[in-house]
C-alpha cells in the first residue's frame, strides 16, 4: 500500500471526515496538522498546486485534493486501487 499523507487542522470537519474514511477502509496515514506547525503550511500549499485549505491528501506522489476529492474517489470505486497500486 502507497503511504498516505494528510494536511489537516483540528477545527476542521472535513478534515475529520477523511480521516473517518481512511480509518474505516483500515488505511495507515501520516498526519500533518498545519494548526499546530504552521511552518508546514507553505510545503502543504506547494504540493497541492497552491491549495490553502485542509484536508490536502496525498497517496504517494498522487495529489487527491480535499476530502470530497477522496470520496468522490471512494464512490467511483477507484480509492482502493489508487492505494494499492
Amino acid at each position: 500500500m502507497k503511504p498516505v499523507e494528510i494536511y489537516t487542522s483540528p477545527l476542521c470537519g472535513f478534515c475529520h471526515a477523511a480521516k473517518r474514511l481512511l480509518d474505516q477502509k483500515g488505511v495507515q496515514y501520516s498526519e500533518i496538522d498545519v494548526w499546530a506547525d504552521p511552518s508546514r503550511k507553505p510545503e502543504m500549499m506547494q504540493r497541492a498546486n497552491g491549495r490553502h485549505t485542509v484536508p490536502q491528501i496525498f497517496v504517494g506522489d498522487t495529489h487527491v485534493g480535499g476530502c470530497d476529492d477522496l470520496y468522490a474517489l471512494e464512490r467511483a470505486g477507484k480509492l482502493d486501487a489508487l492505494l494499492a497500486s
